[in-house]
């Protein structure tokens, strides 16, 4: 038993709690400066003349179930109102965890959702994009608590390469812990730059089955003594490549990262300028903000599918309407590209600690090329929404 198992009561209460109060979560965001509503007004034949790649095709109206997919992606609740990231892929019995925020009491709930599709307590793969708490204190917590390196055999484990955080900052140094026991455990533990570029046994690319691979994806702020003004842009990204089909991972990089990322990735692949890539699948960065899915970006990345890990409409970190997740701005450049955007959870009131889930757990599965979304709550996309319909515009989901 490790020592810093649960006492069996406190188990026991955190798991009915988790199984009363369900998959729930929160928000966390920088501070936005306003910004005008988009209010164009674009008809659907002068849309569809303009931008020929708009995607509002239909998904699967059979749901694809996990145990028969080739491939899942859930996109969890974490049961507080905090915003975070946790996003599990599932390649059979192959497990990838990308980011376990948002705060410390979230491992519970997590822990709880993983234990229905992760049957061997293994996580072949562990991502850990950047040093924010919403993304990464499920892996960094208290000496006393489990993390999910405790609850979890993690095999290999890719982490930021660089940070902003102080030395004696108390959450970096409980990560740093954490990932000293992992190392003991005699894990693989490698840094994103050392993944990109093929040293100390770490790989750019990691096959996750026949026809499925996990791709780290270079951008400059990788490198050593490379500095970002946000800690964002150190995040860790990642394509899954499946058969044909592209599912993109960008933590909470930021339009600079995102050019470097698109310019790269271009780069290496061999595209060309004004050529794209058409993502199935697209979390979208940094929660929906202002600052992150940048018009360059999207424009060689172009999604299918965006699904948004936020609590729409938090006031946390601004009144600016506009500005709370996911933003306008975010509506103004992902609503060219596609109209299937889900988002995990609404805030009823922050002040008085009131949420919901607006799609909930999100799961998206894939199997012989057919694509389905299925949520917990349901299956509204976005655009069709009250919330949306009282808080956002956009020239494109408007006209169509």
């Amino acid at each position: 038993m490790s020592r810093k198992k649960f006492s069996l009561v406190k188990t026991v209460i955190l798991s009915v709690i988790a199984a009363a109060v369900g998959l729930v979560g929160g928000f966390i965001a920088p501070l936005f400066i306003a910004e005008d509503r988009f209010t164009a007004n674009i008809t659907t034949d002068e849309l569809t003349e303009a931008h020929g790649y708009y995607y509002s095709g239909d998904i699967s109206d059979s749901v694809i179930s996990v145990e028969d997919a080739d491939l899942s992606v859930h996109f969890i609740e974490l049961g507080n109102k905090y915003t975070g990231d946790c996003t599990l892929i599932k390649v059979g019995n192959t497990e990838v965890l990308i980011d376990c925020g948002s705060r410390e009491q979230s491992v519970p709930f997590v822990e709880s959702y993983l234990k229905n599709y992760v049957k061997d307590k293994i996580l072949e793969y562990v991502i850990v994009t950047h040093a924010h708490q919403d993304h990464y204190a499920g892996f960094a917590t208290a000496e006393n608590k489990d993390s999910i390196f405790d609850l979890f055999d993690c095999g290999t484990v890719i982490t930021f390469s660089n940070t902003n955080q102080k030395p004696t900052a108390k959450l970096y140094n409980n990560f740093k812990r954490e990932i000293e026991e992992v190392k003991a455990k005699g894990k693989k533990v490698y840094d994103a730059l050392s993944c990109v570029n093929n040293v100390g046994g770490a790989q750019d690319v990691y096959q996750l089955s026949d026809g499925v691979n996990l791709e780290i994806l270079y951008h400059a702020f990788y490198e050593e003594g490379a500095h970002a003004e946000s800690e964002n842009d150190y995040s860790v990204c990642c394509m899954i490549n499946c058969g044909e089909k592209k599912l993109l991972f960008t933590g909470d990089l930021e339009k600079d990262g995102e050019e470097s990322l698109a310019d790269n990735y271009k780069t290496k692949h061999g595209l060309n300028a004004g050529d794209f890539v058409e993502v199935e699948l697209y979390k979208a960065g940094h929660h929906g903000s202002k600052t992150s899915s940048s018009e360059y970006f999207l424009s060689v990345f172009q999604p299918k599918i965006c699904c948004v890990c936020c609590c729409a409409g938090s006031t946390e970190y601004t009144k600016n309407a506009n500005n709370t997740f996911p933003t306008q701005t975010f509506i103004n450049n992902i609503s060219k590209y596609t109209d299937k955007v889900y988002v995990t959870t609404l805030c009823i009131d922050y002040d008085k600690g009131e949420f919901k889930s607006f799609n909930g757990n999100i799961v998206v599965a894939l199997k012989d090329g057919a694509v389905s979304v299925n949520c917990s709550d349901n299956n509204e996309i976005l655009k069709n929404t009250e919330w949306y319909k009282e808080n956002r515009t956009s020239a494109y989901w408007d006209a169509a």
